[in-house]
């Protein structure tokens, strides 16, 4: 080996060392210096047991106590079930933006302009409009119906699954009366039923592996309301059928925006809805976009964004004609819930009151230990005072009905879809 000559700390101290040696002394060199490092980088309640040293009488000269490197903090994450709240998450309370997308045709400078992004600034400061309680409720929805999507399995009853989500979304977003809470009872129709069903006590209804479920529910935070919904099948027969409705509501959500006409939405929503077949034992059978069915504005505390007595605007979902077009046109600032119904029958419902479901779902009293209501509440509903909403069912024998919608807020700058997802 060659010996490599190291300089002379002192007129007595002289070494020669092999490169492997000297090696090694770099080595422990720089493992001191990381040592020293770690000791910088310690805990401040470590300096805190060297002062509390000092107190006791001891001094910094004495020997010192090894310190322990920083433990890192654990990242809060989601359980499963899901009963993390999501300000719990999102501790610095800023929840996630929905997808934007752009206006067109005479909107299309908004994105640009500085007067609306002045505007959206001041709106979004102002706790009264601000977009963080149809953010946090939003990003509720989407961890809640992750679980679901997951979880829901042939077999499992309407109220197992009703209870699932509730429970999630009850956690998540930290119920409290009208601060935060359900938005409105879990939709979980089924096959030829459309909408508004939702299990009450005694409903041993199981799901099957060949249904078509329609899951819809939503969240409110400060009344802002969420609505979103999606469905679950089980086998690939109903797979274009999903896929037709899943298309179709985003054609909606792409036409819907500031200054469009009500009819407009409609219009583009019907052509990508009916462009689609489903093959069923060999026959074929059209898609149609369930006519008697719409989206809907969403006012605070007013799912269907009615308020002050003026009513909220319905939004089509096929194609008017003549006077029943409605030319109403979307305006800055409002909550929209766009939804688009497919069926494989005739592409209407009608009201099935046999089910014996309300709005506000029996299922809640229930809960909160109310009995022998049932001849008050209807008394009321007879009265006007509590509309009933049975479930809403496409009469064709055999036909199965999908359901896909999103929550958009018309911005000044662009439209935000504040529910969508990974999942649709």
């Amino acid at each position: 080996m060659t010996p490599v000559a190291v300089p002379k700390e002192d007129k007595d101290s002289h070494a020669t060392m092999t490169a492997e040696e000297l090696k090694k002394l770099q080595l422990d060199g720089n493992a001191t210096n990381e040592e020293k490092k770690d000791e910088l980088d310690g805990d401040e309640d470590e300096d805190d047991e060297e002062d509390e040293n000092l107190q006791a009488g001891g001094t910094s000269e004495g020997k010192k106590k090894k310190k322990k490197k920083k433990s890192k903090k654990k990242k809060v994450v989601q359980s499963a079930p899901p009963r993390v709240a999501v300000s719990k998450l999102f501790k610095n309370g800023v929840y996630p933006v929905g997808e934007e997308q752009e206006y067109k045709n005479d909107n299309i400078s908004r994105i640009s302009s500085a007067e609306k992004k002045e505007l959206e600034r001041l709106t979004h400061e102002d706790p009264e409009t601000t977009y963080t309680s149809v953010r946090r409720a939003a990003e509720v929805h989407r961890q809640v119906r992750q679980y679901a999507q997951q979880n829901i399995k042939p077999g499992m009853t309407m109220t197992e699954i009703a209870e699932m989500i509730e429970d999630g979304t009850r956690a998540l977003v930290e119920e409290n009366g009208l601060e935060s809470g359900i938005g409105f009872p879990t939709g979980l129709s089924v096959n030829e039923v459309a909408a508004h069903y939702t299990p009450n006590a005694g409903d041993t209804k199981i799901l099957q592996k060949g249904d078509v479920m329609k899951v819809d529910f939503g969240v409110h935070v400060k009344g802002r309301i969420v609505d979103s919904a999606f469905t679950l099948n089980f086998e690939p027969t109903y797979d274009t059928l999903l896929e037709a409705v899943k298309a179709a509501t985003d054609a909606g959500i792409r036409e819907a925006g500031i200054d469009v006409r009500l009819c407009e939405i409609g219009d583009a929503v019907q052509e990508v809805m009916e462009s689609y077949e489903v093959e069923v034992g060999g026959k074929i059978y059209p898609v149609k976009a369930i006519a008697n069915l719409n989206g809907h504005s969403i006012a605070p505390y007013s799912i269907h964004g009615g308020h002050d007595g003026i009513s909220g605007k319905s939004v089509p979902i096929v194609k008017m004609h003549g006077s029943q077009r409605d030319e109403t046109k979307m305006e800055e600032g409002e909550y929209y819930a766009i939804e688009t119904f497919g069926s494989t029958g005739r592409g209407r419902v009608i009201e099935q009151k046999n089910f014996g479901t309300l709005p506000f779902c029996r299922r809640y009293l229930d809960r909160i230990g109310e009995k022998n209501y049932l001849l008050a509440l209807n008394t009321l509903v007879k009265e006007g005072l509590v509309d009933d909403h049975p479930p809403l069912v496409d009469p064709e024998p055999g036909c199965m009905t999908a359901q896909y919608e999103h929550t958009i807020l018309l911005r000044p700058t662009v439209k935000e879809v504040v529910t969508r997802g990974t999942d649709y």
